[in-house]
């Protein structure tokens, strides 16, 4: 780890009366990380900065070397100009150019690249420094604890927060039980719901259907009052007509009993008797008149 940098004269000196220390330590761990994360991208930064630097340097110097080529053969086609290989000469010192051409741009954008890498450096060096008041206070912290060094209280610091955060996940899960939980709930609250609106209208046309079967089962009852009174009617005046043919029967001079007789309740035989007797009785009124 790179040692910590000393801030400038604006650096701000932090109270710990004025802070909650529970808070404020688990802070200043998270800025120690992030310092040790800068510090990390500075010391990659760095070696960036000197591969670009060397690469720089060995292309100045390869540049220098095409450059002092291509006047050689610049030279050399100004001394052979009216030879047979001129043109040769011309397309070599062309590619040459070419060549010299696209190692300066390479240099160009090396230096562009430099230049932005090294206004990286700077900002990551100037966070380094904001950063670095956070160790002394790590340290103003650490005389107030029973901790022997900022290791480890920065260790138990690690553990709070390792289990800060499995806290978190737990309390996250739970929580997304519980929602899936009110999820199906009032799934289930629909449903009953639904089945209850079904039902209802199912108890609604029971109770349609009662009404219409009492309605006329009542019909139906007075129907049968009706021919039960029509019964007993017919069957009193049943009774009635058996009494008066059996009355009539005997004053016609029937028997009722007996091996000559009609048995009292044959009313058939006993209406043959009387009947017979009545229309002879009238065939000689007819004679007579």
């Amino acid at each position: 780890m790179a040692p910590p940098l000393t801030a400038g004269k604006n650096r701000v000196v932090l109270d710990i009366s004025s802070m909650d220390l529970s808070d404020a330590t688990f802070e200043v761990l998270k800025k120690r990380r992030e310092e040790e994360e800068l510090i990390g991208k500075c010391e990659e930064s760095k070696k960036i900065f000197e591969n670009l630097a060397q690469r720089e340097k060995e292309l100045a110097e390869e540049l220098q070397r095409k450059r002092e080529k291509m006047e050689g053969l610049l030279l050399s086609y100004e001394m052979s100009v009216k030879d047979r290989d001129t043109a040769q000469t011309l397309e070599k010192a062309k590619k040459e150019r070419k060549e010299v051409i696209e190692k300066e741009a390479e240099t160009e954008r090396l230096k562009e690249e430099h230049a932005e890498l090294k206004k990286r450096k700077e900002e990551l060096l100037h966070q380094v420094e904001r950063h670095s008041l956070y160790q002394d206070f790590m340290e103003r912290v650490l005389k107030m604890t029973k901790f022997e060094d900022v290791e480890a209280l920065t260790d138990h610091l690690e553990n709070l927060l390792h289990i800060r955060d499995q806290l978190f996940q737990k309390e996250s899960e739970a929580q997304e039980q519980a929602d899936q939980l009110r999820k199906e709930l009032l799934t289930l609250e629909d449903q009953h719901r639904l089945l209850l609106l079904q039902k209802n209208n199912e108890l609604s046309q029971l109770q349609t259907e009662l009404e219409r079967t009492r309605s006329e089962a009542e019909i139906w009852e007075r129907k049968w009052n009706h021919v039960q009174e029509t019964a007993a009617k017919k069957t009193l005046l049943l009774g009635q007509i058996k009494m008066a043919t059996l009355n009539l029967y005997e004053l016609t001079g029937g028997e009722v009993g007996g091996e000559e007789g009609v048995d009292m309740n044959d009313t058939e035989m006993q209406l043959d008797k009387v009947c017979i007797p009545t229309e002879r009785r009238d065939c000689q009124k007819k004679k007579v008149s």
